[in-house]
């Protein structure tokens, strides 16, 4: 493989090792499988998994915690060709955060040969000199040995090609939990040195509303996305508990809308006798649930809100 190091076990610690701490992100095509990673390394389903872009808007950080360092791993919207000006806006705050962080990791799945997608990351990704890159291979449960030698050299051409210098190539499968522990032990000690960021326990720092916003909009384009492939936005109105509630019976009300470009979208997403707004209630609320530990009481509507993805005082409103 020449002068390749591609790392499958971990090596071990010094006792009187210091404290890490610091941010990483993950970037790939749609449906590289960064979020199945992010969950993976952090042990619990933080980022929505979605095989569309787009779906994880907003900074979604789920925190692996060792006794030795603290990984934050930031979760930014994937960088594609912008058609919008919402497009336009989710580029920079793409390049923003990766400037920021102190490691990139690239994933590229291992069953699919690299495409134009790919090499678009990696172009925008040879610009952003400092921060050291790890690439990794993931969905190796996918793929024989032959297939992913063969990946794992295209990678590693990849970076020469474009004066990328990988420091690990790292192959993993998220699904199957192999590689996942060695990848964190690859990323930690990029960390810089300095105490916890965040208290332990703490899964992600993103407010809940926005975590529920996310589910929420997740279950809406559950059956619709190739009709309305990203035109809908959701925004939590408030989340109260409900008054008088015993203590032992606690209900939160969330009232939320939904918001969609065109009057003619409503129908789809309410559905036949909005058979499909009840069936996105009851799945949200369910992992709304699950989420927050408490009985949900969720109020939705459908709002038009006209060309949002176009209109700078509407995605602001819109939390973008």
């Amino acid at each position: 493989m020449g002068g390749m190091s591609v790392r499958t076990q971990s090596s071990e610690q010094p006792a009187d090792a210091v404290h890490r701490a610091g941010f990483a992100c993950f970037v790939g095509r749609p449906n590289a499988g960064k979020s199945t990673l992010t969950n993976a390394l952090v042990g619990q389903k933080v980022a929505i998994t979605s095989n569309r872009p787009q779906t994880t808007r907003h900074t979604v950080r789920g925190i692996v915690h060792r006794p030795d360092a603290q990984l934050v791993l930031v979760d930014t919207p994937g960088l594609h060709k912008p058609r919008t000006l919402l497009g336009e806006r989710l580029n920079d705050v793409v390049r923003t955060t990766w400037a920021e962080v102190d490691v990139i990791g690239f994933c590229l799945p291992a069953d699919q040969k690299i495409g134009p997608g790919d090499r678009f990351i990696a172009k925008e990704l040879a610009g952003i000199k400092k921060t050291p890159k790890i690439a990794v291979v993931t969905k190796t449960d996918l793929v024989d040995s032959k297939a992913l030698a063969e990946q794992l050299i295209a990678v590693d051409q990849l970076g020469k090609e474009l004066g990328i210098a990988w420091q690990e190539i790292v192959p993993v499968s998220a699904t199957a939990g192999q590689q996942v522990d060695l990848l964190a032990d690859l990323l930690i000690p990029l960390m810089p040195e300095g105490p916890a960021l965040y208290p332990e326990g703490d899964l992600t720092d993103e407010p809940e509303q926005v975590m529920v916003a996310e589910l929420i909009r997740e279950a809406a384009l559950e059956g619709v996305r190739d009709e309305l492939p990203h035109s809908i936005a959701v925004v939590v109105e408030e989340m109260l508990p409900r008054e008088d509630r015993p203590a032992d019976k606690p209900l939160l009300d969330i009232h939320a809308n939904l918001y969609i470009e065109r009057s003619s979208q409503k129908g789809i997403v309410i559905g036949p006798k909005g058979k499909r707004l009840k069936d996105v209630g009851i799945k949200s609320r369910k992992q709304i649930e699950a989420l927050l530990g408490t009985p949900v009481f969720l109020d939705l509507h459908v709002k038009v809100a006209k060309d949002w993805q176009r209109d700078p005082k509407q995605l602001r409103r819109l939390g973008f």
